[in-house]
């Protein structure tokens, strides 16, 4: 990703303009549930992608996936040691134990909705539920640091602790995947200022009212390292230590955070 001029302040979004991300994140989170619901042994992830996009089309929007620089799913399934940008195919067969991360994305009337969580196929071993739990966890410290005057690595570094403690509380160490993190969007999807999801506090543009990230912590339960397979997208640990992916499109707002991307059964 190429960034631009520094700005002092993250990119922040009217009112209105909030609703509607909001409706398009609203999209985004049905289209997460239906393929969950959907997810069981025997169903390859092409099945999911397009259980997905059919939602996404039915509400009247568009997968923002979808052709992105010639990605060719509407979503991003990453199972097991897949960390992000798994390529949906007819061929991956999921199994029970499967660690499945799922991340889509939607456009309605030009503004755009990232989301992303992880859940398994069946039941999950205690390590890799835990990995999720944790996932989660540093998602949501992320989310609670999303308040007018912090600056963008105070997000990193609450996503950092967040991740470390849960590791504290799990008994593990939690690897924190290196070069991947959140970012900037509104009417583009990948938007300055880039977001990393580690690192000292206090630094950046200034948060705003109606500044608007996507918060998405990458944890593995090794390496903090990857490479990229041969189809020049999946992300996998260089260890084969499973990954977990948990995202949403957050806004800072005068009454606190705003989960954009809510799914059905959040709070």
């Amino acid at each position: 990703m190429a960034f631009g001029r520094k700005r002092k302040v993250v990119p922040f979004r009217t009112a209105g303009e909030l609703d509607a991300m909001a409706a398009a994140g609203a999209i985004v989170g049905d289209a997460l549930v239906a393929v969950r619901d959907a997810a069981k042994p025997g169903v390859s992830t092409l099945e999911l992608n397009d259980i997905a996009e059919s939602v996404i089309r039915a509400a009247g929007a568009v997968p923002s996936f979808l052709g992105y620089h010639g990605f060719t799913g509407s979503i991003c399934s990453s199972v097991n040691d897949r960390v992000v940008h798994g390529i949906p195919s007819a061929d991956e067969i999921l199994v029970e134990g499967d660690l499945v991360s799922i991340d889509c994305g939607a456009i309605l009337d030009g503004w755009h909705g990232d989301s992303a969580w992880t859940f398994g196929i069946g039941a999950l071993s205690e390590a890799d539920a835990q990995l999720s739990e944790a996932t989660r966890v540093s998602m949501e410290a992320g989310i609670a640091a999303m308040v007018e005057g912090n600056r963008l690595t105070d997000v990193s570094h609450a996503i950092e602790l967040g991740a470390r403690a849960a590791g504290s509380s799990h008994g593990r160490w939690y690897g924190i995947v290196d070069g991947y993190g959140g970012h900037a969007i509104g009417r583009e999807m990948h938007m300055d200022p880039f977001l990393p999801n580690e690192g000292a506090p206090g630094k950046g543009p200034r948060l705003v009212a109606g500044s608007v990230l996507a918060i998405e912590p990458m944890l593995t339960l090794g390496t903090h390292e990857t490479r990229v397979l041969g189809d020049d997208w999946t992300v996998v640990t260089t260890d084969g230590s499973r990954a977990a992916h948990w995202e949403h499109t957050v806004a800072v707002t005068e009454h606190g955070p705003r989960i954009l991307t809510l799914r059905s059964g959040d709070n």
